[in-house]
């Protein structure tokens, strides 16, 4: 099994920044991406971010220009900076992992942006 530790998380205002981690431990080998997803009550969880082992990124078309992943493959650890938040992106905050086909899934940190 793949572990993901998340941290950084919290309450900001709008137009703040957080940066979240996200470290995986435990079985592994070759982890192929990694990235995050964000869940609000009620709503089906959406992607964010991805980024591949090799550098790759994709993200969600309302985060473009305002958050940037980035991976440290040594660590085997993932990172979001997000800039200019704005209320609409407080969610639930999910990493996850995918190695060998499967995915596996943080416990999910609260973001909240508010005045």
């Amino acid at each position: 099994q793949v572990q993901l530790v998340e941290s950084g998380g919290g309450l900001v205002q709008p137009g703040g920044s957080l940066r979240l981690s996200c470290a995986a431990s435990g079985s592994i080998f070759s982890i192929s991406a990694m990235g995050w997803y964000r869940q609000v009550p009620g709503k089906q969880r959406e992607l964010v971010a991805t980024i591949t082992s090799g550098g790759t990124t994709n993200y969600k078309d309302s985060v473009k220009g305002r958050f940037t992943i980035s991976r440290d493959n040594g660590k085997n650890t993932v990172y979001l900076q997000m800039n200019s938040l704005e209320p609409e992106d407080t969610a639930v905050y999910y990493c996850y992992a995918t190695q060998r086909g499967y995915s596996y899934w943080g416990q999910g940190t609260q973001v909240t942006v508010a005045s």
